[in-house]
């Protein structure tokens, strides 16, 4: 959530910044700036009201005292208390309006984002060669078939499109895929393992901003919970109404997750294969942090993300995303995008982003300071570490071999006990 106050103390400033994502936030600001001034004088008038009411029951029970007639003074209090209670309403009604702006108003992009649309997404680096083949690459979804490790007919038959199955190696890969990166961001990268729920509540989906942004892409329950669509959902809100000591940070967690998403794709579009689905695995980071480090531990983020893909022996490049390209919380996010020569594209395998302040707001997640003094919100971070499904297409896609195997690197020879995938007899 934005921070209101900043918005009323420097309106024009706050409106610009955030035009740089999109212009058509300016009259929504204006109309949040409006329902404020009215909650401010409504406020202002209900609290005045409530001291005359004090006032006057004071001297109500002072001429009780003395024997005197206060049938005047009680009329007087009873057209009062109406007054008050009518404006109370009143108030609470702006400030339910007003919350409600405010949840659907995204994060204020940092200084130095670029600016615009997904065209102006900026590579920053590349890490790593595509490989040249001497036959031309076959795309995962053929690959997975003469392997065997994947049988997108069987996902389809049991739960529809979007849901495929893994067998054999294929289901050994994605196990050892996740070991592998648990067990890196944890023994290696000092991360706290957390295995969260699948199902989260409307609390902690309001607090990482899924909700009420990405409502149509989630998937609810009877009840009311909603399966994660990333384990960033259930860890961030570990720490929900919080308050934390500043010694306690950087929090780093780590955690495996099942995700869940309607959203696929558009129709035809990156619908065939894995490339989009509804359910995948994921393996998040999440930080926590004071607000004076969040750029350094967005970069320190980011570098956990990659080693994976480098350990992977995968080609990939870091972009950093433009204001208009960026997710509804995020205030920077750099892309890390895998190539996959079968399906000849880059595909994002993680989104490493700071939200500022902006999730604690919605989450209320306070810390204080190691100086004392007024508690501060947090500032919150997530990346993928990584997403499965783009990994596995880009380690088939890359490392598949002429005589129709597909090798595999050295680090998940501990987890998988072959070093290459072989066709299915």
């Amino acid at each position: 959530m934005i921070d209101l106050k900043q918005l009323r103390d420097a309106p024009e400033e706050f409106k610009a910044a955030a035009a740089r994502r999109d212009a058509g936030l300016v009259p929504a600001l204006d109309a949040i700036l409006e329902l404020d001034e009215r909650r401010r004088q409504a406020l202002k008038r209900v609290e005045s009201l409530k001291a005359e009411q004090n006032k006057a029951s004071t001297e109500v029970a002072q001429l009780k005292q003395s024997g005197a007639d206060v049938s005047e003074f009680i009329g007087r209090l009873k057209v009062l208390s109406d007054t008050i209670r009518k404006l109370d309403q009143e108030l609470r009604d702006v400030e339910r309006q007003l919350r409600d702006r405010l949840l659907k108003i995204p994060n204020v992009p940092l200084a130095g984002v670029p600016e615009g649309d997904a065209s102006a997404n900026l590579e920053l680096r590349t890490w790593g060669t595509p490989p040249v083949f001497a036959f031309a690459p076959k795309p995962h979804w053929e690959l997975g078939e003469t392997l065997g490790v994947l049988d997108l007919a069987r996902g389809a038959k049991v739960a529809g499109s979007g849901f495929p199955v893994y067998t054999g190696m294929g289901a050994r890969l994605v196990r050892g895929l996740i070991n592998f990166m648990m067990d890196l961001h944890a023994e290696q990268h000092g991360y706290h393992e957390i295995w969260p729920p699948a199902l989260v509540n409307e609390a902690s989906a309001l607090g990482t901003g899924q909700l009420p942004d990405l409502e149509n892409n989630m998937y609810v329950t009877e009840d009311g919970l909603y399966l994660v669509p990333t384990a960033e959902v259930p860890v961030t809100n570990l720490h929900r109404d919080e308050i934390l000591s500043a010694d306690q940070m950087p929090l780093a967690y780590v955690a495996y997750s099942p995700c869940f998403r309607r959203e696929a794709g558009a129709h035809g579009k990156d619908t065939r294969g894995i490339i989009r689905i509804h359910q995948f695995d994921k393996v998040e980071l999440v930080r926590c942090c004071t607000p004076e480090t969040s750029d350094d531990e967005l970069e320190l983020l980011l570098g956990h993300a990659e080693t994976v893909l480098q350990l992977l022996d995968l080609p990939y490049r870091v972009v950093a995303l433009a204001t208009g390209d960026l997710g509804f919380a995020s205030a920077r996010t750099y892309d890390l995008e895998v190539f996959a020569p079968g399906v000849d594209a880059w595909l994002e395998v993680s989104s490493a982003s700071v939200f500022t302040d902006f999730q604690a707001r919605r989450a209320n997640i306070r810390y204080r300071p190691a100086s004392g003094g007024k508690l501060r919100f947090v500032h919150t971070l997530n990346a993928s570490g990584l997403a499965l499904p783009r990994t596995i297409i880009a380690l088939l896609e890359n490392h598949q071999q002429d005589d129709g195997t597909v090798r595999l690197p050295d680090v998940l020879m501990p987890y998988l006990g072959v070093d290459r995938l072989t066709p299915h007899a």
